[in-house]
């Protein structure tokens, strides 16, 4: 399993911390799948961009059917996450 250094939520300081306190969850704590960037916050900002431009970009697809398309991809990818 590869393991990538992250900054705890609880160190975040300066635009991390920004970054952090905009992407958390209501189950209260940030994605790992976002963490993962916390050392170089230009590519956190990156990450999300991308992933707001494939979820809510256009008006071609519903955000169900969006949801949908993702579900299936992982599923093929065995992803669990």
């Amino acid at each position: 399993m590869a393991w990538i250094k992250m900054i705890p939520e609880d160190e975040a300081e300066n635009e991390l911390k920004d970054w952090y306190d905009k992407l958390r969850e209501p189950s209260g704590g940030v994605d790992n799948i976002l963490r993962i960037h916390s050392i170089n916050t230009s590519t956190l900002k990156g990450h999300y961009e991308f992933y707001s431009s494939a979820m809510k970009g256009s008006k071609d697809l519903s955000r169900k059917r969006r949801e949908m398309i993702a579900v299936v991809v992982s599923n093929v990818n065995q992803c669990h996450y």
